[in-house]
């Protein structure tokens, strides 16, 4: 399984936004330990790089990720705690890695997105799709387990119990046509302009109050969860914090003076500082 000196990720940084590849095609991208320690490890790098001001997620081939390696899996000894280990120490920790970004995650999935690689892609902020992608849910029908990697959460909230529980049940492949006409994913393109206009969706993100996004993220994803009184007191508060900070008068200013706001070259205060 695993290849001296073999890169199971690519990256590139260009105008402030990292493109991260997945980069096994021969496998469709499904994910085996050393590939899953070199993910990690690449989001932290991302997260803590304050150059970089947007992620972009994609994959090499004719997949985008096809979910945990079958091979790895089938070949642990005591597949429970195995499993469990995988997601745990793995998987989860992925998609806990992506959405606490403090920068704006934009996938584009080129190809077949499977298994966990449905999470994976679902996991963005932002989800563009090439015309023949696919996203199936291979778990119940195909392994006899549940759906994982967030899918349980990512599918009802976009597509409501009933469309969800026909992808699950039934393992069909959704097109990313009608992924983005169902608003599972954000667009659907021509496969060729895919990863063009992804870039660019990115880039102009990576120009935003990227601190404000990631907050929006948070928000979003507490609002389907909670009640209206709660998220109002959710939003009051955020804004209140928020609007200390350098972006809300470079953005204020900005609309007063009939101009672009300039959010790249901001300087924050530090954490704790009153200065």
């Amino acid at each position: 399984m695993e290849e001296d000196g073999k890169e199971w990720i690519r990256l590139e940084v260009r105008d402030a936004v990292c493109t991260l590849t997945l980069s096994a095609p021969g496998q469709l991208n499904a994910i085996h330990a050393p590939m899953m320690s070199e993910l990690q490890r690449h989001l932290e790098e991302v997260r803590d790089n304050a150059a970089i001001r947007a992620l972009l997620l994609t994959g090499e081939g004719r997949a985008f990720c096809t979910g945990a390696h079958v091979g790895e899996m089938n070949g642990l000894e005591d597949k429970g705690e195995g499993i469990h280990r995988i997601l745990d120490d793995g998987w989860n920790r992925v998609i806990r890695l992506i959405r606490s970004m403090p920068k704006p995650v934009v996938s584009a999935v080129n190809g077949i997105a499977a298994g966990g690689g449905v999470g994976l892609a679902l996991s963005a902020d932002m989800v563009l799709a090439s015309r023949s992608a696919r996203f199936i849910q291979v778990f119940g029908p195909r392994l006899g387990v549940i759906p994982d990697v967030g899918s349980t959460w990512f599918l009802p909230q976009a597509l409501g119990r009933a469309r969800a529980m026909r992808l699950m049940l039934t393992g069909e492949p959704l097109a990313a046509e009608e992924a983005a006409s169902w608003g599972l994913i954000a667009d659907c393109v021509e496969d060729a302009d895919l990863m063009g206009k992804a870039f660019r969706l990115a880039r102009d993100l990576s120009k935003g109050p990227i601190e404000a996004f990631a907050e929006i993220r948070k928000a979003v994803d507490r609002g389907l969860t909670c009640g209206l009184n709660t998220a109002l007191d959710h939003e009051r508060d955020t804004n209140a914090r928020l609007a200390a900070e350098p972006a809300f008068t470079e953005g204020t200013s900005a609309f007063v003076e009939k101009r672009e706001p300039d959010f790249v070259h901001l300087s924050r205060k530090p954490h704790g500082s009153d200065q």
